[in-house]
């Protein structure tokens, strides 16, 4: 079987693809990895603390690499880690790295591009698959996931820090993708199939942030996101 060094966020897309690839013929997932602010020691615009991320790799049963990157206004940093990473992989024999990614061309583009030039494949056992489809199939097999941050233009607060559901899914309008695939919202998954056993989170105080954006007109606006502070029980 093919080794893959699985991209873990900790979200409810990385969860869904582990557990594909869990089930594949094809592939082994051998290890983790996930990247983390230097400063912050959480992850990008999850904010999910490192800790919570080592429950997850615990209950797995999976080793995680950590990787840090300091702040900076572009990719420069992260790609910098990313590369020092591939050359760990590389020296042990493995040279694929499996997605979450479901619809973005661009990030798949981008991602591939990048691994072509020192030699390595991704793998997206989620790639094009239907969205409200791949969300009904979470609930089915036993998932379950924390909102840790969304779009508060998009998005209530009522459901922030809350587990995913029917009820959320069903209060989403037409602008929002099922699965927040133009990141809409992201999750912290604490059980399911991949899991050994749960993992105990609390959700404490909820924030709202801002970030500088440039619109598609090309002029400088402001995106709104909610935070949950989700930490371990």
């Amino acid at each position: 079987m093919i080794p893959v060094s699985m991209s873990w966020s900790g979200g409810k897309d990385s969860a869904m693809a582990l557990w594909e690839l869990i089930k594949s013929d094809e592939y082994q997932v051998v290890r983790l990895h996930t990247t983390f602010g230097e400063e912050t020691r959480r992850v990008g615009m999850h904010g999910i603390p490192e800790e919570l991320i080592e429950k997850q790799a615990e209950s797995i049963g999976l080793p995680l690499d950590k990787l840090y990157y300091p702040a900076s206004g572009d990719n420069t940093a992260y790609e910098k880690t990313i590369n020092v990473y591939l050359n760990e992989l590389e020296d042990a024999g493995i040279k694929h790295i499996g997605y979450g990614d479901i619809l973005l061309e661009d990030l798949r583009d981008y991602r591939e591009e990048k691994l072509a030039q020192r030699g390595f494949l991704g793998v997206f056992p989620l790639w094009k698959k239907d969205t409200r489809e791949l969300i009904e199939g979470f609930f089915s097999n036993g998932f379950e996931t924390k909102i840790c941050a969304a779009d508060s233009d998009l998005i209530s607060k009522k459901w922030i820090g809350n587990s995913i559901s029917n009820e959320f899914l069903n209060d989403l309008n037409a602008r929002v993708d099922p699965c927040g695939e133009n990141g809409e919202f992201h999750s912290y998954c604490y059980a399911g199939p991949i899991f050994q056993s749960p993992i105990e989170v609390l959700v404490g105080e909820i924030t709202q942030k801002s970030y500088d954006i440039v619109l598609d007109n090309g002029e400088k606006g402001k995106k709104h996101f909610w935070f949950a502070d989700i930490k371990k029980a």
